[in-house]
């Protein structure tokens, strides 16, 4: 053997030894996450990360044929990508791909945007329409009626959250759960019902957010007109009947409305009552039947609108205020005030904002500054609605607000509350008064938007991923433009469906 000496043993080579160019080539095979993570490792890196044929590669692979040279408020391609991006996730443009779809004269619940997929329940029927086959001209409409009474609530849970997961084919796709006045919970995946719960002793009024447990998860909890919890197994070999039924909670005396999982412990199960009780469970300790494993209780005033959990703070919105509860010890942390009754709520933890709709507008509330906010400390008022604000979305970049007597949707700016435009709800150019916006679901760059009355109902979906025109500062323009739907020809390509 030859001797290895020090000065060899010493030669080793890194990442930062490359050259510039085959680093950057290496480079475009990453996506937007991987990316950002590699400018933040090193500077060397980071002059390779943001190298303009990365961004410019990125740019045409979403976007083409719009090229960065039509963004001249920006210096690089990075800096366009980012502008555009920014801008698509915000609605800015007159020209997004627009299609209605017609239903039954019935008020569409329960509004989610899948991939491709509208999904909505109207009664007891579960309606998914495939847009691509729509667009392509295929029949767009699939109906599942397994259920025999109205649903009352719906979920969509990834399948490799779940233990359900078996196959990389899974990756990307959802599990749908309803619950339903029939008293049943059904799961349903390959466009059919596949499991079936029973155990309520009346309808299930809810369903929690999240599955409890780490993942892969296996325990789906559901609140009962009944006034119980109840804990159901995913993986039973049972697929009726009892045989999932893991756990029966009391310790409600009225129906439950509302149920989450806690942020920072995920085997917490928060619930609330219609007389505003608000109880934590913890279900790790649940085994057997007629268990209780109630670990805090509260009230809130008023009744309850929402509620969510984000690490140890439960936020409900009930009556007239947003209260947080801190979960370990079940104090109030801070309160936010109004001076009428709530409508809806939303949150969003990672930039600690509250919103909250009113009658015909709604506030912005940074709830960091803690204690009991007023109107007079909102961040913003989100004024120029019509009727109650019964509907609200946010993301890190907008906040979409609409409700049943508001023909329009109005979107505003997280950070400062500033409104970007207002979209229509639905063609319905010639609507009675009070005729508006009944339900609502977004996903990045895309909106859909469900109205109805005695006659009609229809949903308007619109995806801003390939427009091109954008908002002009010009009133006028934006009267006579942004209004109009698109011709046929404008909606025969495929949406881009990446709403990152």
């Amino acid at each position: 053997m030859g001797d290895t000496s020090p000065a060899t043993q010493n030669n080793s080579t890194s990442i930062t030894d490359l050259d510039m160019d085959a680093l950057v080539q290496c480079a475009t095979y990453l996506n937007l996450q991987d990316l950002s993570n590699m400018a933040i490792s090193c500077k060397y890196l980071q002059r390779a990360a943001y190298s303009d044929s990365i961004w410019q590669s990125l740019f045409r692979q979403r976007w083409s044929p719009i090229v960065p040279s039509s963004f001249p408020h920006t210096s690089t391609a990075r800096e366009a990508y980012l502008a555009r991006r920014s801008d698509v996730l915000q609605f800015k443009f007159i020209d997004p791909i627009v299609v209605e779809f017609a239903t039954e004269a019935k008020p569409p619940e329960n509004l989610y945007l899948d991939k491709d997929n509208i999904i909505f329940s109207q009664g007891s029927s579960i309606h998914i329409v495939n847009i691509d086959n729509f667009l392509d001209g295929s029949d767009p409409y699939v109906t599942l009626s397994d259920h025999t009474a109205r649903i009352t609530s719906m979920r969509l849970i990834p399948f490799e959250e779940t233990c359900l997961y078996s196959s990389k084919m899974q990756k990307n796709d959802n599990l749908l759960v309803t619950s339903s006045f029939d008293h049943s919970i059904r799961l349903w995946w390959k466009g059919r019902c596949q499991r079936c719960f029973r155990g309520h002793n009346g309808p299930v009024s809810t369903l929690s957010d999240k599955l409890l447990g780490d993942c892969p998860s296996n325990i789906l909890a559901s609140g009962g007109l009944d006034g119980t919890v109840r804990l159901w197994s995913l993986d039973s070999s049972g697929k009726r009947g009892q045989q999932a039924l893991k756990a029966t909670l009391y310790g409600h005396e009225k129906p439950v409305v509302l149920m989450s999982v806690a942020g920072h412990k995920t085997s917490l199960l928060v619930s609330i009552s219609r007389n505003s009780k608000v109880m934590v469970w913890d279900t790790s300790t649940s085994s057997a039947v007629r268990s209780s494993c109630c670990v805090g209780k509260s009230t809130v005033p008023g009744a309850p609108k929402a509620m969510k959990c984000h690490e140890s703070l439960i936020y409900v919105a009930a009556g007239s205020s947003v209260v947080a509860i801190d979960i370990r010890t079940m104090r109030q942390v801070f309160k936010v005030n109004h001076q009428e009754e709530l409508h809806s709520f939303q949150m969003l933890p990672e930039k600690s904002l509250v919103c909250t709709g009113l009658a015909q507008r709604a506030m912005l509330w940074d709830v960091r500054r803690g204690g009991d906010l007023q109107k007079g400390e909102a961040v913003a008022e989100l004024d120029g609605h019509k009727g109650n604000v019964n509907l609200l979305y946010m993301d890190p970049y907008k906040i979409v607000s609409g409700g049943l007597e508001d023909i329009e949707v109005h979107v505003w700016e997280t950070g400062n509350g500033r409104r970007t435009c207002s979209l229509i709800s639905c063609l319905q150019c010639d609507s009675p008064p009070g005729f508006g916006c009944s339900a609502m679901a977004v996903d990045g760059c895309r909106i859909v938007t469900a109205c109805n009355d005695e006659d009609h109902s229809a949903l308007y979906f619109q995806d801003f991923n390939n427009a091109m025109i954008p908002i002009s500062s010009d009133s006028s323009i934006l009267e006579s433009k942004f209004w109009g739907p698109q011709s046929q020809s404008d909606t025969e390509e495929d949406p881009d469906n990446d709403s990152t």
